[in-house]
Protein backbone atom coordinates (compact mmCIF):
# COMPACT_ATOMS: atom_id res chain seq x y z
CA UNK A 1 0.00 0.00 0.00
CA UNK A 2 1.54 3.62 -1.27
CA UNK A 3 2.42 5.71 2.08
CA UNK A 4 2.03 9.46 1.03
CA UNK A 5 3.23 12.73 3.21
CA UNK A 6 0.25 14.63 4.03
CA UNK A 7 0.11 17.87 2.75
CA UNK A 8 -2.36 21.20 2.66
CA UNK A 9 -5.09 21.45 0.21
CA UNK A 10 -3.98 24.16 -2.97
CA UNK A 11 -7.26 24.11 -4.50
CA UNK A 12 -7.67 27.03 -6.87
CA UNK A 13 -10.55 28.50 -8.71
CA UNK A 14 -10.96 30.43 -11.92
CA UNK A 15 -9.70 34.15 -10.02
CA UNK A 16 -6.29 32.44 -8.62
CA UNK A 17 -3.32 31.80 -10.87
CA UNK A 18 -3.00 27.95 -12.26
CA UNK A 19 -2.63 25.62 -9.97
CA UNK A 20 0.52 24.53 -11.62
CA UNK A 21 1.85 28.13 -9.92
CA UNK A 22 1.10 26.24 -6.61
CA UNK A 23 2.66 22.63 -7.41
CA UNK A 24 5.48 21.45 -5.57
CA UNK A 25 9.02 21.09 -7.58
CA UNK A 26 10.90 18.80 -5.17
CA UNK A 27 10.39 14.72 -4.74
CA UNK A 28 8.33 12.92 -2.24
CA UNK A 29 9.41 9.07 -1.08
CA UNK A 30 6.40 6.51 -1.20
CA UNK A 31 6.19 3.00 -0.99
CA UNK A 32 4.55 0.15 -3.05
CA UNK A 33 3.56 0.57 -6.16
CA UNK A 34 4.22 4.06 -8.35
CA UNK A 35 0.48 5.78 -9.27
CA UNK A 36 1.78 6.57 -12.80
CA UNK A 37 2.20 2.83 -13.74
CA UNK A 38 -1.78 2.06 -12.70
CA UNK A 39 -4.38 1.48 -15.31
CA UNK A 40 -6.88 4.43 -15.41
CA UNK A 41 -9.83 2.63 -13.66
CA UNK A 42 -7.19 1.97 -10.46
CA UNK A 43 -5.74 5.46 -10.65
CA UNK A 44 -9.07 7.28 -10.80
CA UNK A 45 -9.90 5.59 -7.78
CA UNK A 46 -7.67 7.72 -6.13
CA UNK A 47 -8.45 11.01 -7.90
CA UNK A 48 -10.81 13.49 -7.99
CA UNK A 49 -11.86 15.63 -11.34
CA UNK A 50 -13.00 19.37 -11.10
CA UNK A 51 -14.47 20.95 -13.95
CA UNK A 52 -14.50 24.54 -14.26
CA UNK A 53 -14.85 27.78 -16.75
CA UNK A 54 -11.55 28.42 -18.44
CA UNK A 55 -10.27 31.63 -18.07
CA UNK A 56 -7.76 34.14 -20.53
CA UNK A 57 -7.54 33.95 -24.02
CA UNK A 58 -9.69 31.41 -26.24
CA UNK A 59 -12.70 33.78 -28.02
CA UNK A 60 -16.30 33.76 -26.56
CA UNK A 61 -17.15 30.01 -26.77
CA UNK A 62 -14.28 29.21 -23.89
CA UNK A 63 -16.27 30.59 -20.78
CA UNK A 64 -19.33 29.30 -21.55
CA UNK A 65 -19.12 26.05 -19.98
CA UNK A 66 -17.48 24.22 -17.49
CA UNK A 67 -14.76 22.74 -19.58
CA UNK A 68 -11.49 22.75 -17.94
CA UNK A 69 -10.81 19.98 -15.67
CA UNK A 70 -8.12 19.62 -12.77
CA UNK A 71 -7.74 16.21 -11.94
CA UNK A 72 -6.04 15.75 -8.51
CA UNK A 73 -4.04 12.55 -6.79
CA UNK A 74 -5.66 12.72 -3.05
CA UNK A 75 -3.16 10.83 -1.41
CA UNK A 76 -0.17 13.11 -3.01
CA UNK A 77 -2.32 16.38 -3.50
CA UNK A 78 -0.66 16.62 -6.96
CA UNK A 79 -2.45 17.48 -9.66
CA UNK A 80 -2.69 18.07 -13.42
CA UNK A 81 -4.82 20.28 -15.50
CA UNK A 82 -6.15 21.00 -18.99
CA UNK A 83 -8.52 24.17 -20.12
CA UNK A 84 -7.38 24.64 -23.62
CA UNK A 85 -9.50 22.26 -25.18
CA UNK A 86 -13.47 23.12 -26.02
CA UNK A 87 -15.25 19.85 -25.16
CA UNK A 88 -14.78 18.79 -21.12
CA UNK A 89 -13.91 15.05 -22.41
CA UNK A 90 -11.05 16.44 -24.31
CA UNK A 91 -9.86 18.43 -21.24
CA UNK A 92 -10.83 15.53 -19.02
CA UNK A 93 -8.35 13.14 -21.45
CA UNK A 94 -5.49 15.55 -21.40
CA UNK A 95 -5.84 16.53 -17.40
CA UNK A 96 -5.33 13.13 -16.37
CA UNK A 97 -2.06 12.61 -18.32
CA UNK A 98 -0.46 15.49 -17.17
CA UNK A 99 -1.20 14.20 -13.85
CA UNK A 100 0.67 10.77 -14.99
CA UNK A 101 3.55 13.11 -15.51
CA UNK A 102 3.69 15.07 -12.52
CA UNK A 103 3.47 12.16 -10.66
CA UNK A 104 6.19 10.14 -12.84
CA UNK A 105 8.69 13.08 -12.17
CA UNK A 106 7.48 13.75 -8.09
CA UNK A 107 6.79 10.67 -6.49
CA UNK A 108 9.89 8.36 -5.39
CA UNK A 109 9.78 4.83 -4.60
CA UNK A 110 12.72 3.60 -2.82
CA UNK A 111 14.56 0.81 -4.89
CA UNK A 112 17.54 -1.60 -3.39
CA UNK A 113 19.90 -1.76 -6.58
CA UNK A 114 21.44 -4.84 -5.51
CA UNK A 115 17.74 -6.62 -5.78
CA UNK A 116 15.54 -4.30 -8.00
CA UNK A 117 14.21 -6.29 -11.73
CA UNK A 118 12.77 -3.99 -13.97
CA UNK A 119 9.40 -4.27 -14.60
CA UNK A 120 6.98 -6.27 -17.20
CA UNK A 121 6.35 -3.32 -19.47
CA UNK A 122 10.03 -1.96 -19.53
CA UNK A 123 11.28 -5.57 -20.76
CA UNK A 124 8.36 -5.49 -22.85
CA UNK A 125 9.33 -2.26 -24.80
CA UNK A 126 12.87 -2.43 -24.76
CA UNK A 127 14.77 -3.62 -27.92
CA UNK A 128 18.36 -4.61 -26.69
CA UNK A 129 19.81 -1.52 -25.11
CA UNK A 130 17.42 1.17 -25.89
CA UNK A 131 13.55 1.66 -25.52
CA UNK A 132 12.50 3.91 -27.98
CA UNK A 133 9.25 5.93 -26.74
CA UNK A 134 7.46 8.86 -27.90
CA UNK A 135 6.75 11.42 -24.79
CA UNK A 136 3.32 11.40 -25.94
CA UNK A 137 2.32 7.60 -25.79
CA UNK A 138 0.36 6.46 -22.94
CA UNK A 139 2.74 4.29 -21.43
CA UNK A 140 5.78 7.13 -21.16
CA UNK A 141 4.66 8.45 -17.82
CA UNK A 142 5.00 4.52 -16.82
CA UNK A 143 9.04 3.84 -18.41
CA UNK A 144 9.31 7.54 -16.67
CA UNK A 145 8.66 7.08 -13.37
CA UNK A 146 10.79 3.35 -13.39
CA UNK A 147 13.75 5.66 -15.08
CA UNK A 148 14.14 8.11 -12.50
CA UNK A 149 13.31 5.54 -9.54
CA UNK A 150 16.47 3.45 -10.53
CA UNK A 151 18.30 6.78 -11.05
CA UNK A 152 17.69 7.91 -7.61
CA UNK A 153 18.49 4.86 -5.90
CA UNK A 154 21.86 4.57 -8.02
CA UNK A 155 22.67 8.32 -6.60
CA UNK A 156 22.76 9.76 -10.78
CA UNK A 157 26.07 7.14 -11.63
CA UNK A 158 24.67 6.74 -15.21
CA UNK A 159 26.10 3.88 -15.66
CA UNK A 160 24.91 1.98 -13.10
CA UNK A 161 21.24 3.05 -13.47
CA UNK A 162 22.47 1.58 -17.33
CA UNK A 163 23.60 -1.71 -15.78
CA UNK A 164 20.25 -2.05 -14.12
CA UNK A 165 17.97 -0.77 -17.02
CA UNK A 166 19.88 -2.74 -19.40
CA UNK A 167 19.90 0.14 -21.93
CA UNK A 168 22.53 2.88 -23.12
CA UNK A 169 23.13 6.14 -20.80
CA UNK A 170 22.28 8.01 -24.11
CA UNK A 171 18.68 5.89 -24.10
CA UNK A 172 18.26 6.73 -20.46
CA UNK A 173 18.81 10.71 -21.00
CA UNK A 174 16.14 10.16 -24.57
CA UNK A 175 13.36 8.74 -21.89
CA UNK A 176 14.32 11.75 -18.98
CA UNK A 177 14.09 14.64 -21.98
CA UNK A 178 11.04 13.82 -23.24
CA UNK A 179 9.61 15.62 -20.09
CA UNK A 180 10.95 19.82 -19.76
CA UNK A 181 9.83 19.07 -15.90
CA UNK A 182 12.07 15.83 -15.80
CA UNK A 183 15.08 17.04 -17.27
CA UNK A 184 14.70 19.83 -14.65
CA UNK A 185 14.10 17.61 -11.59
CA UNK A 186 17.15 15.39 -12.96
CA UNK A 187 19.78 18.19 -13.11
CA UNK A 188 18.74 19.50 -10.46
CA UNK A 189 19.16 16.74 -8.70
CA UNK A 190 22.24 16.14 -9.93
CA UNK A 191 24.09 19.78 -8.51
CA UNK A 192 22.48 18.61 -5.21
CA UNK A 193 24.43 15.01 -5.24
CA UNK A 194 27.84 17.21 -6.69
CA UNK A 195 27.65 16.55 -10.13
CA UNK A 196 27.51 18.63 -13.26
CA UNK A 197 24.03 18.80 -14.99
CA UNK A 198 24.13 17.07 -18.58
CA UNK A 199 22.91 18.78 -21.44
CA UNK A 200 20.66 17.60 -23.62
Amino acid sequence: MNTFPKKKSSRTNDLLPPISAFQQTSHSMIEGEHPATLSEETLLNDVTLDFGRSSGPGGQHRNRKATACTATHIPSDLSGEATERRRQSENRKMAISRLRRTLAILLRRELDTETYAISELWESRRQGDRLPISPKHVEYPAILAETLDVLLACNFDMNQTSSILQISNTQILKIVSGDKAAITWFNDQRKEHDLKPLKI
